[in-house]
């Protein structure tokens, strides 16, 4: 029998599951889309995410048939970073799972950045989507509820302790925005002395991907297995999906262009942002996994382009580069790779429409480079790679702008969702010796893109001004 692996993603809209064989080939998933209410970005129900989790967990073993001989051998659980639930004596939750686009606890979000900068805290970057604020919140919200209180899980740690039975356990990505020292790997104290959480409260705290235990025995029966797969501590969305874009090694960054264009990358040493555009997570192998999220993105392509996408596609290639200098911004702010509250996009105006669309992904690719640049100088790290995923990641004529602008080459992988992600990191330490080694013989790639001569030291220029424009507007300060 072949070892299997499976990928668990818990997110806002739904769940989704991932099987994979010991050569990194998609053998069956599935999903569950969840019924969005106008609450379900505030809270929604941990029992109802188990229940999808069984769901799925059936459906992709049922596919796996006995012809194809894979045994489960380990499984492992992501969600969205700052999601939490109290608990109780039996692990039952006191209330349902506090969201992390929950907004309620804004202020008390400040209060736990001022708290952490007064103590000198590496990470201070707590706000309303926090595990932190949504703990202190909902203890002074609820008072009533405090003594009741025995654990405080994520969401990845609560569905991994209903597989396993294992409770009071999280993971470094997952513990960072609760206020997890990661460089000293401890609670700090002024949780309990200034914002008043209990220390025993909180869990013991392991590097992603840890063989925890095994899943329930009783569980593995009503699974159909013949055998109880091991259980891995889990780890963020975020971090899910930046391991499945194969971007795990020193020198490796990844770039995800969805909604937001999001940076997340690997270096050997923590980067220390003193402006809080950068933040770290840390890596399985005692590595540091730096990033950040601009409000830049692909929200643009679906705004104005959606329609005529694959039109506009076909014909950007032509039009590779344009004279013209976009930042297509879509709210006022910027929080990365720079910050500046004011900001405001800028676009060109009389030019066709073709023209308008190549533009703009220029100016996301200049955006990505400047990030890139910040990593760089912030880091003392050479960027070797660049591995592309989120929509913006399917579009040929934007890769190809992005190679060239950073003078990089990209690579695109052929699976690349954060399920995929976290069956990976269940291999990472069961099957394999750690999460280089899982990566190299699971992640496949699908598309590489190199830069070319010409219209590489064509957009080095295109960029300077760029940058310049930035600089006028206030937006950036010259070096």
């Amino acid at each position: 029998m072949n070892p299997g692996f499976i990928g668990l993603d818990i997110g806002t809209q739904g769940a989704r599951a991932v099987l994979i064989n010991f050569k990194g080939q998609l053998i069956s998933k599935a999903k569950v889309e969840f019924q969005l209410t106008e609450n379900s970005r505030v809270e929604q129900s941990p029992e109802m995410w188990w229940d999808s989790t069984l769901k799925l967990l059936k459906k992709v073993i049922s596919e796996c048939t006995t012809s194809q001989h894979i045994s489960i051998s380990a499984i492992s659980v992501t969600s969205t970073s700052g999601t939490v639930i109290p608990l109780n004596i039996n692990k039952e939750p006191l209330s349902d799972a506090l969201m992390y686009s929950d907004p309620r606890s804004q202020d008390v979000g400040e209060e736990c950045q001022k708290a952490a900068k007064l103590h000198a805290m590496r990470y201070t970057g707590f706000n309303s989507s926090s595990g932190l604020s949504k703990m202190v919140w909902f203890c002074r919200k609820f008072p009533e509820k405090v003594e009741k209180i025995k654990h405080w899980v994520h969401a990845a740690d609560f569905i991994t302790g209903k597989i396993s039975g294992i409770w009071g356990v999280t993971d470094f990505t997952n513990a960072l925005k609760s206020g997890y020292d990661l460089k000293k790997e401890k609670w700090p104290n002024y949780l309990f002395e200034d914002l008043e959480l209990n220390r025993e409260w909180m869990p013991k705290v392991f590097p992603s991907g840890e063989i925890l235990g095994k899943m329930k025995s009783e569980l593995a029966q009503d699974l159909g297995l013949k055998n109880s797969p091991f259980v891995t501590s889990g780890i963020t969305d975020g971090c899910a999906s930046q391991i499945a874009s194969g971007a795990i090694k020193p020198g490796d960054w990844n770039t995800t262009i969805g909604t937001t264009l999001v940076i997340k990358g690997v270096t050997r040493k923590e980067i220390i942002d003193p402006y809080g555009r950068f933040y770290s997570h840390k890596h399985p192998e005692n590595y540091w996994m730096p990033g950040g999220a601009s409000n830049t993105g692909a929200d643009w392509v679906t705004e104005s382009f959606k329609k005529d996408f694959d039109v506009l596609e076909e014909k950007a290639l032509n039009q590779i580069p344009t004279s013209h200098l976009s930042y297509p911004l879509r709210q006022k702010g910027e929080r990365f790779p720079f910050i500046a509250p004011n900001a405001i996009g800028f676009e060109p105006k009389n030019i066709s429409r073709v023209g308008h669309f190549v533009a703009n992904m220029e100016g996301v690719a200049f955006i990505e480079k400047y990030a890139y640049e910040i990593a760089a100088e912030l880091s003392l790290e050479k960027v070797n790679k660049v591995f592309s995923a989120g929509g913006g990641s399917l579009s040929e004529s934007w890769l190809k702008i992005r190679s060239n602008v950073l003078d990089l080459p990209i690579y695109r992988m052929k699976w690349t969702s954060g399920a995929f992600g976290a069956a990976v990191l269940a291999a990472s330490q069961t099957h394999f010796t750690n999460l280089t080694e899982a990566g190299t013989n699971l992640i496949h790639l699908d598309k590489e893109i190199f830069p070319e001569k010409d219209l590489k030291l064509q957009y080095q220029e295109k960029y300077q001004a760029f940058k310049e424009e930035l600089i006028n507007k206030n937006y950036i300060t010259r070096n």
